[in-house]
């Protein structure tokens, strides 16, 4: 997505920065790991084809996509390479949004990875998955607007659910999303009739709106200046 471009977020526990072409690498090297693989279903890629999904999930406009990086003192502007330098990088956040089986309003499916394994368990999950949270419900208005022009579907349509796909053996992973109000669906079948990577689906309604920003200390959106080079 375009929304947040020029946008990064942040508060007093996290830095969230638009997923830019200097990331790449440091990305590429996170997903040679056969744990992070398993945990998001993933295959390997190439170095090639990593930048060719960062420019992908740059232009598609139902993918929204931060990387997620040690917190900033910095009030102001942010410039790239800076704060979201290799070593200060911890793992990214996504939103998908598709259409409802009924055409009728918009589900967002979350992906959240903290990839330096070292930094698991210290709390970078849960403020990266809080400012995330804030950010989508501040911004759904300008969410929709990109996703319905270029998807060419119905206009005013509401995102009216959130959901993860987590693998019933992170324990840690479905508590924190239980902890901010989602819910297991019963059964957790994928619709085929078969859960093939063994995961539990955790849904939450329009609700979710109204329960995350008070619990964001210090949320705040600063400007983020791209590098003006690099691989695309």
């Amino acid at each position: 997505m375009l929304i947040n471009e020029g946008t990064a977020v942040s508060t007093s526990k996290i830095l969230l920065v638009p997923y830019e072409s200097h990331h790449v690498p440091t990305y590429h090297e996170w997903m040679k790991d056969a744990d992070l693989q398993e945990a998001t279903a993933s295959e390997p890629l190439s170095l090639e084809e990593e930048y060719a999904m960062q420019l992908n999930w740059r232009q598609d406009p139902d993918k929204l996509t931060f990387i997620v990086c040690l917190p900033t003192a910095s009030s102001s502007s942010l410039t790239a390479g800076y704060e979201d330098s290799p070593i200060r990088m911890l793992g990214d956040v996504n939103l998908f949004l598709t259409t409802s089986d009924t055409q009728d309003s918009v589900i967002g499916e979350i992906e959240l990875m903290i990839a330096v394994k070292s930094q698991q368990g210290h709390g970078y999950g849960r403020a990266s998955l809080l400012a995330f949270l804030t950010y989508v419900a501040e911004h759904e208005n300008g969410l929709l607007e990109e996703f319905v022009k270029e998807r060419m579907v119905e206009e005013g349509l509401k995102l009216n659910e959130l959901r993860v796909k987590i693998g019933e053996k992170n324990e840690r992973s479905i508590g924190l999303f239980e902890s901010v109000g989602f819910k297991r669906v019963e059964g957790g079948e994928e619709e085929d009739g078969e859960n093939y990577f063994g995961e539990i689906e955790l849904t939450i309604g329009g609700s979710w709106k109204g329960r995350v920003g008070e619990r964001v200390e210090g949320y705040r959106e600063v400007e983020y200046r791209s590098m003006n080079h690099g691989q695309t």
